[in-house]
């Protein structure tokens, strides 16, 4: 029997060398982004640095894929700003803790498994789009509140910005024992402390000083009333957490070449969102650019994940002053390029090999991404776009093969699916008034798909009887013959040579 947590599991080849240096990385990383996110949706800073601490911690010990990071993410982050300004704080708790309820009932229902039915054009649009966002979000740190920098302020920004992307570029030619995102860090931390310059800081932002997450339940009226206010924002916030995450985890995948478990992390998901309702959390996901800084770092386990919240947590209790000193310079440089390392530059290489309606939902779903910021829509759509236009193609590509036996009936030889896009042009392919009094139709390379097949077989089984002529139907699946009503007496099957299709499940961890 596999043990439940495999952290220390000395069979598993962890290098825990390179795990805890990507988890203090990715905590470096994840501060300011949490922060940031917490002052746009109008939460106290402390919120959005208890999410990360409590989504990082739970989903790394409980979740279905090693190596991914979550934390306070601006996507659900973003879902929760209406609430927010029209009821307050209380009601924001509430809405994070109904959202990790819904996710938990994703994952005990077993419907995580249908992310994976996202196409790759999706992916590839969802991924570019993130890629953008990442790198628009770090060139709002070269804004205050009047306006852009100017003169020496954004030079020095600029420049130390540049420093940390050709540190993270030139050290791995030289060495790759330590993470280059936080060898960057820390040499612009020492040049900035060292040569006395005058640049934004993490206290800038604001303080990350605090104590524990304290237990609080939320104060709130337990009416009908309050749950149709909260149950639009959970169940947004549940549905865009679960795209991100789970999307996250097909891309971990890719590049691990290894396979996750969503249903899990759907649980470990909401249980981390359940808890932030009641521990002072804004709630978040997984986060893609944090979690390619894991990747990049050579994190494959949960331990980078675990080190990476305790961080976060100990920063939060006793090593604000040090870390309020980072210059967002270093910060910036990292993210930025993460967004390059997060773009799929292959979808310019290919771009002229894919089917136009393809690279039209690639697009599509960058441009919602990034101007809407709503993930779960973006990809929404495109899934929908993409299951139209396969649903089109598929259409045309029912067909059959005609021929008279020795004994006079007339076969048709179907090849293609039978479903509501095909129905019509199946029908169109007999000729009642002038077929012979026996006609056979063979389902062998065919399969109905569902119940607009079955009517069209209804219907034209209909048409032969009052033409007083006897329509055979051969090698149809069960589950068509028990919907068909009425063709009983003259069915002819074979259901050893119809298969059964499943959607793939996930790996068992």
């Amino acid at each position: 029997m596999q043990p439940i947590i495999r952290l220390f599991d000395f069979s598993q080849k962890v290098d825990y060398k390179k795990e805890i240096l990507a988890g203090l990385t990715v905590a470096m990383t994840m501060i300011p982004e949490s922060l940031s996110f917490a002052i746009l949706a109008g939460f106290p800073p402390l919120v959005g640095l208890y999410a990360a601490f409590i989504m990082g911690l739970v989903t790394a010990v409980l979740g279905g894929r090693p190596g991914m990071v979550s934390g306070g993410a601006g996507a659900t982050a973003v879902v929760l700003i209406a609430l927010m300004q029209s009821h307050g704080l209380e009601y924001v708790f509430a809405a994070v803790a109904l959202a990790g309820i819904l996710q938990i009932l994703v994952g005990v229902f077993k419907l995580g498994k249908f992310i994976r039915l996202v196409p790759q054009p999706v992916m590839f649009g969802f991924v570019n789009g993130l890629a953008i966002i990442i790198f628009m979000s770090q060139v709002e740190q070269f804004k205050t509140g009047t306006g852009w920098l100017s003169g020496d302020t954004l030079y020095i920004m600029a420049g130390l910005v540049a420093l940390t992307i050709a540190i993270i570029l030139l050290l791995p030619k030289i060495t790759k024992a330590v993470p280059p995102s936080l060898v960057a860090i820390l040499v612009v931390f020492g040049v900035v402390m060292g040569f006395g310059i005058d640049t934004k800081l993490v206290r800038d932002i604001a303080s990350v000083s605090g104590s524990l997450p304290p237990f609080h339940i939320p104060q709130i009226p337990f009416t009908l009333e309050t749950l149709q206010i909260i149950f639009p924002y959970a169940l947004i916030m549940a549905g865009v957490g679960l795209t991100e995450s789970l999307l996250t985890l097909n891309l971990v995948d890719e590049i691990t070449g290894t396979r996750g478990n969503g249903n899990r992390e759907s649980v470990a998901q909401g249980t981390a969102n359940v808890l932030n309702g009641f521990f002072y959390g804004m709630g978040g996901c997984a986060m893609i650019a944090q979690t390619l800084v894991n990747l990049s770092a050579g994190a494959r386990a949960r331990l980078a994940g675990i080190v990476s919240a305790v961080t976060i947590l100990v920063i939060i209790l006793v090593g604000a002053p040090f870390i309020e000193q980072v210059p967002m310079a270093a910060l910036v440089g990292v993210m930025v390029m993460v967004s390059i390392g997060t773009f799929e530059w292959l979808s310019f290489k290919i771009i002229n090999k894919m089917p136009r309606h393809d690279v039209f939902v690639g697009i599509l779903v960058a441009v919602i991404t990034v101007w809407l910021h709503n993930l779960a829509l973006a990809v929404l759509i495109g899934v929908i776009i993409s299951a139209l236009v396969f649903a089109w193609e598929s259409a045309k590509r029912i067909r059959a093969r005609k021929y008279i036996d020795a004994h006079g009936a007339k076969h048709y030889e179907l090849y293609g699916p039978l479903f509501f896009g095909s129905a019509a042009a199946f029908t169109e392919k007999f000729d009642v008034a002038n077929d012979p009094a026996e006609v056979i139709i063979d389902f062998k390379d065919s399969r109905v798909a569902d119940m607009s097949g079955i009517e069209a077989l209804n219907k034209l089984t209909n048409r032969y009887q009052k033409a007083g002529k006897k329509l055979h139907l051969r090698h149809l699946s069960p589950d068509c013959r028990a919907l068909l009503q009425n063709a009983s007496a003259v069915i002819e099957v074979n259901i050893l040579e119809d298969p059964h299709y499943s959607v793939m499940t996930d790996a068992k961890k």
